[in-house]
């Protein structure tokens, strides 16, 4: 078996936080972050002014989740072979362009407001499906993804694979699916 990775002293200071107090801190940011967004997309009202580069905002979005699902498979590929460093590294690049999309969002976000789709017929079930699907699990991959870094930091590598059966497939499936509900928007909306 492949040595784990050494950490550097700024991240091995995770090893005496106390789990628990670990875990509500993720579970509380968590919340705060959905409410956050919940309000933001749903209840606030868009932006007086426009501003006209912000429409371009969803395909940079579109264009972090291709990131974010290419670096996964990287990642995942990695670990598999027992490159841990690697594996380490694409998931920091992943995580690091996930938050680059969650940045863009909320400013298109609070200049745009909800995105309505236009589709008729067949599409628009399908759609709604794929949309419905992707908010319910984008709520868990924060909480998910920063627990998995925690336990990884922390060295805690048997509950890191644990959590981390849930949170690849589900980060995978919304980063996936992030692309494929701007390419609907796009051609039906």
């Amino acid at each position: 078996m492949a040595e784990p990775v050494k950490l550097p002293e700024t991240i091995k200071a995770l090893e005496n936080f106390d789990s628990k107090k670990a875990i509500y801190t993720i579970i509380a940011v968590s919340v705060a972050a959905l409410l956050f967004l919940v309000w933001l997309i749903y209840l606030k009202a868009p932006a007086a002014t426009e501003v006209p580069w912000v429409k371009n905002l969803s395909a940079l979005n579109a264009t972090f989740n291709t990131i974010s699902t290419m670096l996964l498979l990287l990642a995942y590929r990695e670990v598999k072979r027992k490159n841990y460093l690697k594996h380490m590294n694409y998931m920091i690049s992943a995580f690091i362009s996930s938050t680059l999309f969650l940045v863009c969002y909320i400013i298109y976000h609070h200049f745009v407001g909800d995105t309505k789709f236009l589709g008729e017929g067949l599409i628009r079930p399908v759609y709604f499906f794929i949309l419905v699907s992707h908010i319910i699990l984008s709520a868990f991959v924060v909480p998910l993804v920063l627990s998995a870094f925690y336990f990884a930091f922390t060295g805690k590598y048997a509950t890191h694979k644990k959590i981390t059966r849930w949170a690849f497939p589900i980060w995978l499936y919304v980063s996936v699916t992030g692309v494929l509900i701007f390419v609907l928007l796009k051609a039906f909306g």
